[in-house]
């Protein structure tokens, strides 16, 4: 959409909560009112992900203590509530990634941060009653996917308010922080699981053996307010821009491009591999350490790869995304190996700390890696409008700009739901693996395979010297 003759000034109060006028990339403009409405829009989208995050991996927590309180699922059942939350996430994405340019970031944030509200009391109730029947614990499960499709959308959403020179910084923060759920989550619900935190609104305690008891509800009640709160804050604080308006048509125009295919492919092993690690990291201690109480290392992994994210994405503008990339899976590749360096194996009883020192260095790269992908994807795009409106007319040129956004967007959010898929294969190869082979090691050697195919894919078309698109 044109500027008229005396465009609106961003952020003024009178405008509302649709922004007509959105030039990131002017400088002046950026200078005067553009970098305030974006910086409070991200500080608002962060905290709604972070929800979005806590409530999507809450089952890879409460899994462990489910059948302490008198449920009696199999082990395997138990992978499947800890993996069902990331496969109805990631095929949730997949609509979400197309969401804020037809609804606008505002709405849809509030919206859809709102909906968590349904599995975290739902989940509250049902732990509360031990007849509750798998079949119901499984459509929790699948509801808590709902925060796993925010993701695509608040992604896509922050793209829009940042010019190309930061956009790996703020999709870093957005994304970084936003991930700390997961961790926060694997933190606290520990902590408040063991106290009567809302009592007896709450409900009663489940009784333990020696005397102990266990709030397991509060795991999701906890989240309740938050998320309230954070639905009122996102509609009335964020901003919908009216130049990121596009049908889902014009999106889709993503499914013929080779970029988009290839970055989905990347993203898949560096976030689907942070997700899927962190859903199956607690199981996956409980079944391979059975003296180690999970919960109180499992935050550990999630909460590193959160941090480090925007380190990913401030490395990639400084050094250009595909060689941070390139060399991230290099590292990955040395963490898997690492962890079959420390599993048991033959009878041997594998060492604990060994096996969550490289887990440890294995989420790190994860951030790495999610940061500098996600770095390239509105580089690459923009590069390609660019070569197409070589030559062309100052207004052709705008449109080529305004059209690598909107396409990139729409990548960032697609890619994004691609690679949760990762919360769902990751536990459930561990679960696969060790039914057919008693351990865990042919699912790791399967990433490591994965991860080579991934160097293949960077180094040859973004890498390299000639590559199709260098970035």
């Amino acid at each position: 959409m044109s500027a008229t003759k005396n465009p609106p000034v961003a952020g003024q109060p009178s405008q509302g909560p649709v922004i007509h006028d959105w030039r990131p990339e002017d400088p002046h403009f950026w200078g005067s009112t553009g970098k305030q409405v974006a910086t409070r829009n991200l500080w608002i989208s962060i905290p709604a992900l972070l929800l979005a995050f806590a409530v999507w991996m809450v089952w890879s927590a409460v899994t462990v203590r489910l059948n302490s309180i008198g449920f009696t699922f199999t082990n395997d059942q138990l992978f499947w509530l800890a993996a069902l939350p990331g496969l109805s996430g990631a095929t949730l994405r997949i609509f979400y990634s197309f969401m804020v340019p037809i609804f606008g970031g505002r709405r849809w944030t509030a919206l859809s941060t709102a909906s968590l509200l349904l599995p975290a009391l739902w989940m509250g109730f049902a732990v509360q009653d031990t007849s509750t029947t798998y079949s119901v614990f499984v459509i929790i499960a699948l509801l808590c996917g709902f925060g796993g499709g925010n993701f695509a959308s608040s992604m896509a959403n922050i793209s829009f308010f940042y010019p190309k020179s930061q956009q790996g910084t703020a999709l870093g923060l957005n994304a970084g922080l936003g991930n700390l759920g997961v961790s926060v989550m694997q933190f606290s619900v520990p902590l408040v699981i063991g106290v009567g935190l809302f009592g007896a609104v709450g409900g009663q305690a489940q009784e333990l053996g020696e005397g102990s008891q266990l709030w397991l509800q509060n795991a999701g009640f906890i989240w309740v307010p938050f998320i309230i709160a954070v639905a009122v804050a996102a509609w009335f604080g964020m901003n919908d821009l009216s130049s990121a308006k596009a049908s889902f048509s014009e999106q889709a125009v993503i499914f013929k491009r080779k970029h988009n295919w290839l970055m989905c492919w990347l993203y898949l092993a560096t976030f689907g591999s942070f997700i899927g690690f962190a859903a199956g990291f607690p199981m996956l201690i409980k079944t391979q350490f059975p003296g180690v109480d999970p919960l109180q290392f499992a935050f550990l992994g999630p909460l590193v790869g959160a941090l480090v994210r925007p380190l990913g994405g401030w490395l990639a503008d400084k050094l250009g995304g595909a060689r941070v990339t390139l060399w991230n899976f290099v590292l990955m590749i040395a963490a898997v190996f690492g962890v079959l360096a420390f599993i048991p194996v033959a009878g041997t009883e594998g060492n604990f700390y060994g096996f969550l020192a490289m887990f440890m260095l294995l989420f790190v790269t994860t951030g790495i890696g999610n940061g500098s992908t996600f770095r390239m994807i509105p580089v690459i795009f923009r590069t390609l409008h660019e070569r197409g409106s070589i030559g062309q007319t100052a207004a052709v040129n705008e449109q080529a700009i305004k059209n690598a956004g909107k396409e990139a967007a729409a990548v960032l959010g697609f890619s994004s739901a691609v690679a949760a898929y990762g919360a769902f294969f990751i536990p459930k190869s561990f679960g696969t693996s060790m039914a057919l082979t008693g351990g865990p090691q042919m699912a790791l050697y399967v990433f490591i395979g994965f991860y080579v195919s991934c160097i293949g894919v960077t180094w040859w078309w973004y890498s390299r010297k000639g590559a199709e698109v260098p970035c």
